[in-house]
């Protein structure tokens, strides 16, 4: 592999080589851009997660299947007046105005109804009454908010009632607006921060560009292959590209500086720029293509999880990385040789001039851990383990409109049910029951008192049954909020024990359950064996690629085993700060595996590049003498490069969905732990401690 990829980089550091790599990339990327279409014209708000087996969506098949009016995409409409009471009657002329709007499936003929049964659509005050609808299972999430904007407007003009839309369809209208707006701060954001930090760092505005040139390029080209695989049928989620462009743009500008550090090194020792770049590369080359592979390898594996938002990031974000691996010996060091020493104006480097020797702080720092290395791991070791043990606190959240912001329309709609209803009204759970024979009335009735006494539930009445009298449906209610883990749990230990429940019925056939809580049961069971599957096989995977790698078995060891130490300690660090600074107390289900697939695939970039580093110097001095140089020469890079990944991350702390702010603010935490501490201290104290100077024993 080194004997290839130093085949590639030596033509392309040529003046020939160099044109012609430049040359490709253009051609490329216009012929995508022109051609091609744009990621953004397959994104969707939302994937199906769960998997075809799981249990609630087995529940809500059945409940297709045999009461199909059930199909669509529900919404409900929140009328709220300023002051006194709502009047059905009106309410009743917004909803005779708004049939004919497209899409609209099944409304409720509010006006029509029977005083008793129009009453349960209004809170106990009457201030507020909800409107269940639904639309066309068919609507795009584009024509859904077409259609609610025209409710909205007749609603306006016939009422002075505020409206909100809350459910599904306000929901997915709401975040389609919401992405559309976050995407623009978010490239924005990203490319200014990068800019201004390189500028502050390297003071060249030549170092700030070229690495911004080529993720630009690098963008335009997998945004447009994206595309072509959305047309192809990929789904593509607004959240899975919001941080597939953070991770392209993160792994783009830590390549680049990976290099050019390198480069500038070599351009003290060769005068001819493109020979000094074949020396750089040489060097380079393998450590920058081998830590995109291990991030290629931390997103494939992805392939085996059972959820749906972690599957979809698998082949967008290995598309993302194959593209950036092969700019990384392509691309990167062709922009650098165009430019040259210019690269660096206005320090430019010059043959003979001594480079290492300005890494003062890193300098001291190698020597610091050389001599004291015990000192150095039990202090960072302490530190970390303390961190970490905030996990014990960690506690998470299922209910997702919480993660949004709160002037969102849809979320203010469901506050106010919550307010205004009772709390298990916002999201009932459906009971199918099918059997293989009628089901008598009597039998029926007892089916629905048994439900009725399991724990925590408020009622259950009898929604619906089949010609035959074979399936039913009952609506059953929880007394709190069916998003809270006291309502998860109750469910839970209703489906696993449907069996007793039929037995005391005493009727035969088998119980399905479907609704917002059941998935969120099946959600949690998935979640918790994703974890435990994807932590396995990537600790596996990275671990057998390093040995290849560094061809030792203990150096894996050290960097695998410093890399997880990191990942709990930032987990634990980053909730307790975000608890601190900015009141989140609960994070969702789906961070701790966000950040530990980032946070090891990326973490371990800086322990690749130190440890080659230190294998390269190690052949010509003793351990610590070599562990000194790897800090002082690698230090630089790396923590700037630290500062910028972590700078980069930080920016989804612009999103409107908690979870990616609290997810980028983890990232970023763990990300500096790296840069200072892990590569810059314990993995170097580690190696001067269990490392043995074999070379210097046979020279004696």
């Amino acid at each position: 592999m080194k004997s290839f990829l130093q085949t590639i980089t030596d033509r392309v550091s040529t003046r020939k080589g160099m044109w012609l790599t430049l040359c490709a990339w253009l051609v490329v990327t216009i012929v995508l851009a022109v051609f091609a279409p744009s990621a953004k014209d397959y994104e969707v708000s939302r994937i199906d997660s769960l998997p075809d087996d799981a249990k609630s969506v087995i529940a809500q098949k059945k409940m297709d299947h045999y009461f199909p009016n059930n199909e669509g995409t529900p919404a409900i409409l929140v009328f709220q007046s300023k002051d006194g009471e709502v009047e059905l009657n009106k309410i009743g002329e917004v909803l005779e105005k708004v049939k004919a709007v497209k899409g609209i499936d099944q409304i409720i003929p509010i006006a029509s109804l029977p005083p008793q049964a129009a009453a349960g659509f209004l809170s106990d005050d009457k201030s507020t009454a909800l409107i269940p609808l639904t639309f066309d299972a068919s609507l795009e999430t584009k024509e859904l908010k077409n259609s609610l904007d025209k409710i909205k407007k007749t609603a306006a003009d016939v009422t002075d009632y505020k409206l909100h839309v809350t459910g599904p369809a306000g929901i997915a209208t709401d975040s389609l607006d919401l992405f559309s707006r976050a995407d623009v701060v978010l490239i924005l954001s990203t490319v200014g921060l990068i800019l201004i930090l390189l500028i502050v760092i390297y003071r060249s505005p030549l170092l700030a560009l070229i690495p911004l040139l080529s993720a630009v390029f690098v963008y335009e080209a997998v945004n447009q292959i994206l595309g072509i695989m959305g047309k192809a049928g990929l789904a593509l989620s607004n959240q899975t590209l919001s941080i597939m462009s953070i991770l392209l743009f993160a792994a783009m500008i830590d390549y680049s500086l990976f290099v050019f550090s390198r480069y500038r090194e070599e351009l003290t020792n060769h005068e001819n720029k493109f020979h000094a770049m074949k020396e750089a590369m040489r060097e380079t080359g393998m450590p920058v293509f081998f830590s995109g592979g291990t991030v290629l390898a931390a997103m494939l594996v992805l392939f085996f999880a059972q959820f749906g938002d972690y599957r979809n990031f698998a082949p967008t974000f290995a598309t993302a990385m194959l593209v950036i691996m092969a700019a990384s010996i392509t691309l990167i060091p062709a922009l650098f040789t165009l430019f040259g020493r210019k690269s660096f104006w206005p320090k430019v480097p010059h043959v003979g001039q001594e480079y290492a020797s300005k890494h003062v702080f890193w300098g001291n720092i190698g020597r610091f851990v050389a001599k004291k290395p015990g000192l150095s791991v039990v202090i960072i070791g302490i530190f970390l383990l303390l961190s970490a043990s905030n996990l014990f606190n960690l506690q998470y959240e299922y209910d997702t409109m919480k993660s949004f912001p709160k002037d969102m329309p849809s979320r203010q709609g469901y506050e106010i049910l919550a307010q205004r209803f009772e709390s298990g009204d916002l999201a009932p759970t459906t009971v199918v029951f099918e059997s293989k024979s009628a089901v008598s009335a009597s039998q029926q009735e007892q089916l629905r008192k048994i439900l009725a006494k399991q724990p925590h539930v408020s009622n259950v009445r009898l929604g619906g049954k089949t010609e035959d009298n074979m399936v039913l449906h009952y609506t059953l209610t929880f007394n709190d909020n069916p998003y809270s883990i006291k309502t998860i749990d109750a469910l839970g230990k209703i489906i696993n024990h449907e069996g007793q429940i039929i037995s005391d019925s005493q009727i035969n056939g088998s119980l399905y359950f479907s609704g917002e809580t059941a998935s969120l049961v099946d959600d949690r069971i998935v979640n918790n064996r994703d974890v435990k599957v994807i932590v396995t096989l990537e600790t596996i995977l990275i671990f057998i690629l390093l040995i290849v790698l560094t061809k030792s078995i203990k150096m894996p060891i050290y960097m695998m085993g410093t890399i997880l130490i990191s990942f709990f300690a930032a987990l634990g660090l980053g909730t307790f700060l975000s608890n601190l600074f900015f009141g989140i107390d609960t994070i969702s289900d789906r961070v701790p595996l966000y950040a530990f697939v980032f946070l090891v695939a990326l973490g371990i970039d800086y322990n690749i590049m130190l440890i080659s580093r230190f294998q390269e110097e190690r052949a010509n001095h003793p351990v610590r003498e070599a562990v000194e140089i790897a800090v002082k020469n690698t230090g630089g890079v790396i923590s700037s490069a630290g500062l910028i990944l972590a700078a980069t991350f930080a920016v989804l702390m612009t999103q409107p969905i908690q979870l990616l702010f609290v997810f980028g603010f983890i990232v970023a935490v763990g990300i500096l732990l790296d840069t200072f501490l892990i590569r810059g201290i314990l993995l170097p104290g580690l190696i001067v401690l269990v490392e043995k100077d074999k070379k210097v024993s046979k020279n004696r």
